[in-house]
């Protein structure tokens, strides 16, 4: 076999612009060098804040009230440990996870790969189009119609080709904005709503659910799919590229290694705040409200035209988005209502880069084809908002809003696409040498596998008996065998990078095999 041959200088993405590191006056922790390695962690961190996320901790909220703030504290845990070997093989390897799986991966299984990681940015980018059409019309009062608002969202992208012409430093502070806002918009909420505090510190340390069934399980399972997106991934071992390190010296890497995980640790404590104030916020004022109690407090409210999207029944109400932006209102006043709109539509426009930067990476790297930020841009644009123009026009917002639903199970079901390849490649000591996963990095990101996986096979067994007909088992068992088939190859190549040399068989020799650097 041949060692993997590196990508030509014109395969390189296109963020060539390189972040001086400052030199230290000595040895120890520098703010210095801290504030000139922020930044990749904070973009990274906006898929922890997407309408999708918002959407899962108001639903949860409004289900379980304080019972799974755990479960969000162990997810976002669990999403810092995959973000650290994304950081890891980005670093010491000088190359995205991409590119290591161009040069490692035969061409099917790449290709594969890359539909995969397309399939996740288009689910993500529908989810931001959806967050902003809401957004707009809750900010409208409604005079933005749903699909109106979803073709403003064509020109957010122009905004953001925009910004991106003004240099890598002054993208990641607007981004840093848009955080900002979302933590502004979101702890008002909070504030006015004043959670019980001591139910809420319970709700976060205590890991269990009293009283919990089959409608809680599904919320706690949403949590992790809607926390942990695969092409965040991705997109986190090419954002650590944009930092000049020298990586033929040992401690250089060591230290960008620190400085990054230690910058993601504080961005993504940021982004669990807030999705705690969410989360928070409806688990105090809405958990197990009925119908008929919400639509007579919205009659005498300031926001009475939107009473009647209440049923007057003894239901418990369903929560989402919209409706969510809606009760706020009808209890706390309209300023409740459009701040939290404000909010969504920070979460929705900050979607965008995560998706465009992710799509240019993944392109880049499994196909080596290089585009233009407009084309790429328009093509994933394109297939987010036809299928979701086409559901806002002919239908309302609750199907809209229950796109948001679906998506967060497809981030979920191909979260194994990029954990997998992940954990293979930092595995891998001939490519990581000194820098690869110990025993106890390799266990625990096993177990991390294995629980995707699990709550993979948990929502497939749930939605199995809600389909009626042979027609429908036929194709979906397909899918199936063939998700597994993917799946099973994934396993057995991480299989080879922890040391089972034996099942290398012809073009996966080159595991045995190093990548040269420039």
């Amino acid at each position: 076999p041949t060692p993997p041959q590196r990508p030509s200088p014109q395969a390189q993405t296109y963020l060539d612009e390189l972040i001086t590191i400052p030199k230290g006056s000595g040895p120890g922790f520098s703010f210095r060098k801290l504030w000139a390695f922020t930044g990749p962690g904070f973009l990274m961190s906006i898929a922890y804040l997407d309408p999708g996320n918002v959407e899962s901790d108001l639903q949860c909220g409004a289900v379980a009230g304080f019972k799974l703030l755990w479960v969000l504290l162990w997810a976002t845990v669990l999403g810092l440990l995959c973000q650290r070997l994304a950081i890891r093989l980005g670093v010491v390897t000088g190359k995205d996870l991409a590119e290591i799986c161009y040069l490692y991966y035969p061409k099917v299984p790449r290709v594969l790969l890359w539909l995969m990681m397309e399939l996740a940015i288009i689910g993500s980018d529908m989810q931001e189009v959806i967050g902003t059409a809401i957004a707009f019309s809750l900010l409208s009062a409604g005079r933005i119609p749903l699909w109106g608002g979803v073709l403003i969202t064509i020109t957010d992208t122009l905004i953001f080709l925009f910004l991106d012409k003004y240099g890598l430093r002054k993208l990641e502070a607007f981004f840093g904005l848009l955080i900002t806002i979302m933590a502004l918009t979101f702890g008002y909420e909070y504030v006015v709503v004043q959670p019980a505090q001591t139910e809420v510190l319970k709700g976060i340390f205590l890991p269990y659910c009293p009283g919990c069934g089959r409608e809680e399980l599904l919320q706690a399972v949403g949590i992790v799919g809607a926390i942990i997106m695969p092409h965040n991934i991705f997109l986190h071992s090419s954002l650590v590229k944009t930092r000049a390190i020298n990586r033929s010296k040992k401690e250089e890497v060591q230290e960008a290694n620190m400085y990054f995980l230690t910058e993601s640790c504080l961005a993504l404590f940021i982004s669990f705040l807030i999705n705690l104030f969410v989360m928070a916020v409806f688990g105090e004022a809405f958990y197990r409200q009925r119908n008929e109690d919400v639509h007579n407090r919205c009659v005498n409210s300031s926001v009475s035209r939107y009473a009647s999207i209440f049923p007057v029944n003894n239901a418990t109400v369903s929560v989402d988005i919209y409706q969510g932006g809606v009760i706020l209102g009808c209890y706390f006043g309209a300023a409740a209502l459009y701040i939290w709109a404000v909010g969504i539509l920070a979460a929705g426009q900050s979607s965008t880069m995560t998706g465009t930067y992710a799509g240019q990476f993944v392109m880049e790297g499994f196909l080596q084809l290089r585009w233009s930020r407009f084309a790429r841009v328009l093509l994933t644009r394109s297939f987010a908002i036809l299928p979701t123009l086409f559901v806002a026009v002919f239908r309302d917002v609750s199907q809209l809003t229950g796109m948001n639903d679906l998506l967060n199970v497809l981030q979920s079901i191909l979260l194994p696409f990029a954990v997998l390849p992940v954990l293979t490649f930092t595995s891998l000591r001939p490519l990581m040498h000194d820098f690869a996963n110990g025993l106890l990095g390799q266990v625990l990101m096993s177990l991390i596998t294995g629980l995707v996986c699990a709550i993979n096979v948990y929502f497939v067994v749930d939605f199995l008996p809600t389909l009626r007909g042979l027609g429908y088992h036929i194709p979906l068992g397909l899918l199936l065998a063939a998700y597994v088939a993917f799946v099973a190859y994934l396993l057995w190549t991480c299989s080879i990078a922890h040391g089972a040399r034996f099942l290398a068989r012809g073009h996966h020799s080159r595991f045995s095999f190093d990548v040269t650097l420039n």
